[in-house]
């Protein structure tokens, strides 16, 4: 009995010694998440705090390499953070796609430097003692600030980042479509195409409303008086030729019907084996010659 006693007094020991153990583990692992909880997490729903104050903000991706080589010392900036008097933040590209298209990242990693809303790109070594070397020594002044139609919070950045966001809900749209519902590839391209088609039809539709309500169409009723007046001015002209006309003719038959006269007095007088007088015969012959010619000299 007493050489159980003894085996389990040192079974016990050992087990005390498992636990304490964990639990030292335990408390550095939390003591470890505590000073690496001072680097804040930015997002879609908090960015705007770093319009305020002093902020180092590194934009990573989790499968990037070197964003990996970087993170042990970015943890260590935020733990001493407080006493260099700024705020160091961190955001997940993966997570937050309208801050990527906000702050227009192409690169990874990529550091900005915020003082007051106004935003600078770190280009310079990337370990600890350069960074707080940047921030002490206030190198960040010698460097040009991110122009202000550049800024993350101007109209065409905002905008920038909403296109951002809408190409990756489409991107987990085309992957519901053809991982979840079993849909190919061209199905879900078609699709996407006749969406788009619809879409264009209908803001093609709202801007032609837009416009005629800001420039409305002429009124007809002008345009159709004018016609009218154009045409009553076009009737009185044609009226007026055919006066002139029908005045032309008349005395062109007027004129005919005095020379069948004469011709028939002639007949009559040669008839009647009468000479006519020698004025009424010259006066006839005149008659029938045209105008502009002279009468023949007498021989």
């Amino acid at each position: 009995m007493a050489g159980l006693g003894s085996f389990d007094v040192q079974k016990y020991r050992s087990i005390s010694r498992w636990i304490f153990a964990v639990f030292l583990l335990h408390v550095c692992r939390v003591n470890a998440h505590a000073d690496g909880d001072r680097v804040v997490v930015v997002a879609d729903g908090n960015w705007t705090q770093i319009l305020e104050g002093e902020w180092l903000i590194q934009f990573y991706a989790p499968w990037c390499p070197a964003c990996q080589h970087l993170q042990t010392d970015w943890e260590n900036l935020g733990r001493e953070s407080e006493s260099l008097g700024i705020t160091v933040g961190r955001v997940d590209v993966t997570q937050q796609p309208g801050l990527s298209g906000r702050f227009l990242v192409t690169t990874l990693p990529t550091i900005f430097h915020a003082k007051d809303g106004n935003f600078r790109r770190y280009v310079s070594s990337r370990t600890i003692e350069d960074l707080q070397a940047y921030v002490v020594d206030r190198k960040w002044a010698s460097v040009e600030p991110v122009p202000g139609w550049r800024s993350p919070s101007s109209l065409l950045m905002s905008g920038t980042a909403r296109l951002f966001r809408l190409s990756v809900w489409i991107r987990q749209i085309h992957t519901y479509l053809t991982n979840t519902l079993g849909i190919p590839s061209w199905g879900s391209y078609v699709i996407f195409a006749i969406i788009t088609l619809f879409m264009g039809l209908i803001l093609g539709l709202i801007l032609v409303l837009i416009a005629d309500c800001i420039w409305p169409s002429r009124p007809k009723h002008k345009e159709d008086k004018t016609v009218v007046v154009v045409r009553e001015e076009a009737s009185e002209e044609e009226a007026e030729e055919k006066r002139t006309s029908d005045n032309e003719s008349e005395r062109v038959s007027g004129e005919e019907s005095t020379e069948d006269e004469a011709l028939s007095s002639d007949t009559a007088h040669s008839g009647s084996g009468r000479s006519p007088p020698e004025g009424a015969a010259e006066s006839s012959v005149r008659k029938r010659k045209p105008q502009g010619s002279h009468p023949s000299e007498e021989t």
